[in-house]
């Protein structure tokens, strides 16, 4: 039997015919579809969460507090269930930050969340990333927007509204926490060098992600970054510690090379 699959094994599989480009096409626009899709039903999910937290849907059905209602209704843990609620808080502030920027609603949907998810592409990680600093988030958006309005440079179409989302929550996502009052001048010196490497190799981390998606090891990232990291004479070893802060948003991921 173990000859019999071995030989089943090295039977080569049938040559497909060339893909057209017009067929090629065609397959891309189906996935850029269903990862819209995604995208929608994550934020619809996450919006309907975090309204039937807000109106303690657990209590009329007779669970005792909302971690037991989602293990009991549907198998998931509290953490997760508290995780949609933080990207659906994030995402209405965005949502209402945009429209309120642009005087009208630009996307397809009414439910804010899903039509926020859906034209800006964030990540999960992101949203959760920011989720306690909503207000920063909206205040930030707000301003660039009327600040690109009132200059005349820019049309705010979609691709523009996109670009300071995007920028805003990355810039919330990577500023250090304020420094104390009555800090020592050395030290808040010393303290703004340590936030510029960080923020700088922050920076570098998401250019590695660009190249190295997050779902590549360590190990499987080294071959396709090797050749990067030599182009912009960045070692090898600092390009996978950036990577990694990229993706984890943890500065400890920076001790011992970086910082």
């Amino acid at each position: 039997m173990g000859e019999h699959d071995h030989d089943q094994d090295d039977v080569a599989e049938p040559a497909r015919p060339p893909l057209s480009a017009a067929r090629a096409r065609e397959m891309t626009a189906g996935l850029r579809e269903a990862m819209d899709d995604v995208r929608r039903s994550v934020a619809m999910l996450a919006a309907r969460v975090r309204d039937a937290h807000a109106a303690r849907v657990w209590v009329p059905l007779g669970h005792g507090s909302w971690e037991s209602y989602c293990a009991a209704e549907f198998g998931i843990s509290h953490a997760q269930a508290y995780r949609l609620l933080d990207v659906a808080r994030s995402l209405t502030a965005i949502h209402d930050a945009v429209t309120a920027g642009t005087e009208t609603s630009r996307t397809r949907d009414t439910d804010p969340a899903a039509a926020a998810a859906l034209d800006y592409g964030l990540s999960q990680r992101a949203l959760i990333a920011v989720s306690g600093r909503t207000d920063d988030i909206a205040e930030l958006i707000a301003r660039r927007l009327t600040t690109l309005a009132h200059s005349g440079l820019h049309a705010l179409d979609e691709p523009t509204v996109r670009a300071v989302v995007r920028q805003a929550v990355r810039d919330v996502r990577t500023a250090p926490p304020p420094p104390p009052a009555d800090a020592d001048p050395t030290v808040a010196a010393l303290r703004r060098v340590v936030d510029e490497l960080a923020a700088s190799s922050y920076a570098i981390g998401e250019l590695m992600l660009e190249v190295a998606p997050a779902y590549l090891s360590d190990a499987d990232a080294v071959d396709v970054l090797a050749l990067l990291c030599e182009e912009i004479g960045e070692p090898l070893e600092h390009g996978l510690v950036a990577r990694r802060y990229a993706i984890s948003g943890d500065r400890r991921a920076l001790h011992g090379t970086v910082l």
